[in-house]
């Protein structure tokens, strides 16, 4: 369960930080009491006020191990013991060392942990606490000690708290940055396999209905040649179709597995409109008439476009041949400086109402392989409902 993980997550976390903060107060905790009970070792300093202040100390530095939310808290309690300390010191002379390393280890807690406000108001309270000692005993102390104390014992650990939450928001900002990066690395890569694997399935389609749809009308028209008895040059034709159109499908074939299998074929490998005279001439043999109207003047294309473009018109054409009424298509080129739009007209035929119904695969490859190029696709029945039109406009921009 994701909170049961979040849990466990920041109990991992959280138990080193608690066994940390306990070694350092244990560490502080000694360093204070050797430094205390070795500074007030004559017999100047009454047992009873060495016990009392021994205890504060003992507490305040154990306070060190609290949360982290408390550390304002400990900050003016390690302040209040250093100015009751100096405050009851009986010694005219210079007051003892009372909680030097707790007052240091605070300074740094507030800076590393507090919220700006309370960051600030806990920094004052230890710098109020250190020029205790200068200000409040009766000993003489060297003017320089109002400036150096508090910036030694408490604004330079304080800072150097602040400065290590900075760092550490700014280590962590880069691992997440770090992290969204890899994320839209990952989905970027994800979306290129999936449109890849789009425009595969898509050239096989157009591989696939293009040829078996001219083996089958081949086939077809062998079969009634032959319940006809027809002599064997028509019979033997019909069969060369067929074998021409099924020899064109496995190339095809082979060629888009190539490229799935890191092998690609050479440069010419793909067709382009340069290949529309062979296209139509396999059309005419099953008995599709196309004629192709060029208007405008040809400009040389990216490859990427030309073989964009002949899919679409063999797609078209395919249509044509099998929803055509009297199998006749008209294909129109309209060439403009900016621009490449390929238009197919037809007559449909009775098979064009169950074609209405089918999913239409080759219209939504028609459009896929425009929207690439960022171009525009229409089609549909003219107002007669006997002719259906296709067009494809292609932005083009001049090599």
């Amino acid at each position: 369960m994701p909170g049961r993980e979040e849990h466990d997550g920041l109990r991992d976390v959280n138990g080193p930080l608690t066994r940390q903060a306990i070694v350092i107060a244990a560490v502080t905790l000694v360093v204070d009491a050797f430094t205390f009970a070795h500074s007030t070792g004559s017999p100047a300093f009454p047992a009873g006020w060495r016990w009392a202040m021994l205890a504060a100390i003992i507490m305040v530095d154990a306070g060190l191990a609290s949360a982290p939310r408390l550390s304002g808290v400990v900050a003016v309690a390690q302040a209040a013991v250093r100015v009751a300390g100096t405050l009851s010191c009986p010694q005219t002379e210079l007051p003892p060392a009372l909680n030097s390393a707790g007052m240091l280890i605070s300074a740094y807690r507030a800076g590393a942990w507090l919220d700006r406000w309370p960051a600030v108001v806990s920094l004052l309270f230890l710098v109020a606490g250190t020029l205790a000692s200068p200000v409040l005993s009766e000993a003489n102390f060297a003017p320089e000690l109002l400036l150096l104390a508090p910036t030694a014992s408490a604004l330079l650990p304080w800072l150097v708290g602040r400065y290590t939450t900075a760092r550490r928001a700014y280590i962590a900002e880069l691992e997440q940055r770090s992290e969204r990066e890899k994320s839209e690395a990952r989905q970027a890569l994800a979306a290129a396999i999936a449109e890849e694997r789009t425009g595969i399935a898509r050239d096989l389609h157009d591989v696939i209905s293009h040829h078996v749809s001219a083996i089958g009308v081949h086939a077809g028209v062998a079969r009634l040649r032959a319940a006809a008895a027809p002599s064997a040059s028509d019979l033997a034709d019909s069969l060369t179709a067929v074998e021409t159109s099924s020899r064109a499908a496995m190339l095809d074939l082979r060629r888009l597995l190539d490229v799935l299998h890191g092998h690609p074929s050479g440069e010419d490998s793909q067709p382009g409109l340069d290949n529309l005279p062979e296209l139509l001439d396999s059309l005419r043999v099953v008995g599709l008439r196309a004629r192709v109207t060029v208007h405008g003047v040809p400009s040389p294309l990216p490859e990427s476009l030309d073989i964009a473009v002949y899919r679409v018109v063999q797609e078209m054409l395919t249509n044509a041949l099998r929803h055509g009424a009297d199998g006749a298509a008209e294909v129109e080129l309209r060439h403009a400086p900016s621009s490449l739009t390929v238009t197919t007209s037809n007559l449909l035929g009775p098979r064009a109402r169950a074609w209405s119904d089918s999913p239409h695969r080759g219209l939504q490859g028609i459009r896929s392989r425009a929207a690439v190029f960022s171009g525009s696709t229409s089609y549909g029945p003219a107002p007669d409902g006997k002719t259906w039109t296709t067009t494809a406009t292609f932005p083009v921009s001049p090599l």
